[in-house]
């Protein structure tokens, strides 16, 4: 297994219209993404064959991408269609074609899978709810410098939000919360139990009564999180994170906040947006500093009771990372106890 077998997000379905190119970065690998003449999303390497100009900043017409430099003209394999500069003379050559990547659409996300063979069951995550009645979506875009795995551990740890996000989403309360976490098939599963109403500036909105909150955090790998959180029998949210590798210390998210509020979903919607954007931006700052410090001193960690969650995902991602399948790992369960 390679963290090339996954299937990575690089666009939503609405910001790739025909005719539009796209330059996107997965894993390094620099793409041009545009929709090909069946209307079907293209990925193909950033790189034409001829001079090494950048796809990406060509054009596209009747579902042909042309180079910016002497528009030579790609088909949706990557196949090129037309030299110019040969006239009449142009004839179609495999040596010409340049590198094409599987995609899909799904969810209202266009994904691309680096790898030429993977297994059929590796799929990309479903969004919990997505475009279901009763629930609505915002849906929110941020590059964040540090890693993957990083950016997971960040967005399913509570310990930070007291510091990171205080007032906004929590304080430091001195609450003891305890969870039981579940590492099994290549995913960890998180269950809080204890919470009740430190949830910071929406507290009595979304918990008025102070009554246990049903707080489930889960990872799957490579790279997604999902955050649910049940506050009663009318009130559910879903934040749900894609964490896409551009480079080693670079990565893309795409998140989803999905949520059923009844008959506040319309109306919640503009605070929904503002309030979770409000939050990205304190972690896109304190990620930002965690990696300026792992560069000059390095990735070693000193782990407490709370960090169990970290050291399970880590091992995932430390398994893909040799080749292996993290699938294989035995099932492993601890319970902890921190305070908030």
């Amino acid at each position: 297994m390679t963290f090339e077998w996954f299937w990575y997000v690089v666009a939503m379905s609405d910001e790739l219209p025909e005719g539009v190119v796209l330059r996107r970065k997965v894993l390094g690998e620099w793409l041009a993404i545009f929709r090909g003449d069946d209307g079907k999303a293209v990925a193909l390497r950033d790189r034409c064959m001829h001079r090494n100009a950048p796809l990406s900043k060509g054009t596209v017409a009747k579902g042909c991408l042309s180079c910016p430099y002497h528009g030579w003209t790609y088909d949706r394999m990557g196949t090129v269609v037309g030299v110019p500069a040969e006239g009449e003379k142009f004839r179609k050559t495999a040596s010409r074609a340049t590198k094409r990547f599987d995609t899909t659409e799904e969810d209202g996300f266009v994904y691309v899978r680096l790898a030429a063979e993977a297994p059929n069951d590796i799929r990309p995550f479903k969004m919990p709810h997505y475009g279901e009645r009763g629930w609505e979506t915002v849906r929110l875009i941020n590059t964040f410098d540090n890693d993957v795995t990083n950016c997971a551990e960040n967005f399913i740890d509570i310990p930070h939000t007291a510091f990171v996000h205080f007032g906004t989403f929590r304080s430091s309360k001195k609450q003891k919360i305890d969870a039981t976490i579940r590492r099994t098939n290549g995913s960890v599963r998180i269950e809080y139990r204890n919470e009740t109403d430190n949830l910071g500036l929406f507290a009595k909105f979304l918990n008025p009564t102070g009554k246990r909150i049903e707080h489930r955090d889960n990872f799957y790998m490579p790279n997604v999180t999902s955050v649910v959180y049940v506050f009663n029998e009318w009130m559910t949210l879903y934040i749900t994170s894609q964490s896409v590798p551009e480079e080693n210390e670079r990565t893309r998210v795409y998140t989803d906040v999905t949520y059923n509020y009844g008959l506040l979903n319309r109306v919640v919607r503009p605070f929904i947006r503002w309030h979770s954007q409000q939050i990205i931006d304190q972690d896109l700052d304190a990620l930002r500093d965690q990696m300026e410090v792992i560069r000059k001193y390095g990735r070693s960690f000193n782990n407490t009771t709370a960090d169990a969650i970290h050291v399970m995902v880590e091992s995932i991602n430390d398994e893909i990372a040799k080749g292996k399948d993290p699938r294989l790992l035995p099932d492993k369960q601890a319970e902890v106890s921190f305070i908030v």
